[in-house]
């Protein structure tokens, strides 16, 4: 595994590099099994899922099934192993944590607090992509540094330091939205159908919806809450701040 020095030493031989290179050089780097590429179906990790495939057709896919998605996201899992010929592993949450949200908090927490919401979004999502990882030496995402001012300085490889220390790598974190729709339209990749609705960022169903003219990008996840908040679930950021308290109670 790498250490801090050898991270930052491979981000300087990476910077620059295209998003095939640095996936090419992980393939070589980790061992088959001990890496594995994250989707959510939105079209950036689609393309990267696109290009990973065409360079070691067995890489490891994980994807996240918080129970909430939208159908359309369940269609297109199966859309994409069809596809791809791949194996898609599922990560779901645990039962008991989820039991234990539910009974305290109800099935929709997400709308009383924005400390309910990101205790939820731990139960359903933090806390399985944790348990994902675990015994990996990276993980790939398709977070982009123009996605959103929380994600402006993302490098291309950075230890994770909220997963045991393992490498995280962003291979299209310098890429703009225009690149990434022109790989998805020149090589046919599975577009998520909520795009065509006029949505943008697509979560669980209850907490995504289309933007509106002039709207960012972001604007459709966690709409109800107050504008400071990031948008943001905790997967790729640590959220502390002052909207933040407790989230252990029963979460």
């Amino acid at each position: 595994m790498l250490d801090h020095d050898g991270v930052r030493e491979t981000a300087t031989v990476l910077r620059g590099a295209g998003p095939e290179a640095i996936l090419q050089w992980a393939m070589g780097v980790f061992a088959p099994g001990r890496v594995a590429l994250c989707t959510s179906l939105q079209v950036d990790s689609l393309v990267l899922l696109d290009m990973a495939v065409r360079i070691t057709p067995s890489i490891r896919i994980l994807t996240l099934d918080t129970g909430r998605l939208p159908e359309e996201t369940y269609s297109l899992i199966d859309t994409v192993r069809e596809r791809y010929d791949v194996g898609i592993e599922v990560v779901v949450p645990d039962t008991n944590e989820l039991q234990d949200l539910v009974r305290q908090h109800g099935l929709n927490p997400f709308y009383k607090s924005v400390d309910l919401r990101l205790a939820c979004c731990d139960v359903r999502k933090g806390r399985p992509l944790a348990r994902a990882l675990q015994g990996l030496d990276a993980w790939i995402t398709g977070v982009r540094r123009e996605q959103s001012s929380t994600r402006a300085q993302a490098e291309v490889i950075e230890l994770d330091r909220e997963h045991q220390g393992i490498v995280k790598l962003n291979p299209l974190a310098h890429w703009t939205d225009d690149q990434v729709w022109a790989y998805a339209r020149a090589h046919d990749v599975p577009l998520h159908p909520l795009y065509a609705h006029g949505y943008t960022s697509i979560g669980c169903a209850p907490c995504t919806r289309p933007i509106g003219p002039g709207e960012d990008v972001r604007a459709g996840r966690w709409w109800w809450e107050h504008s400071d908040v990031p948008k943001e679930c905790g997967l790729h950021m640590n959220l502390r701040g002052p909207w933040v308290q407790d989230r252990a109670g029963g979460a």
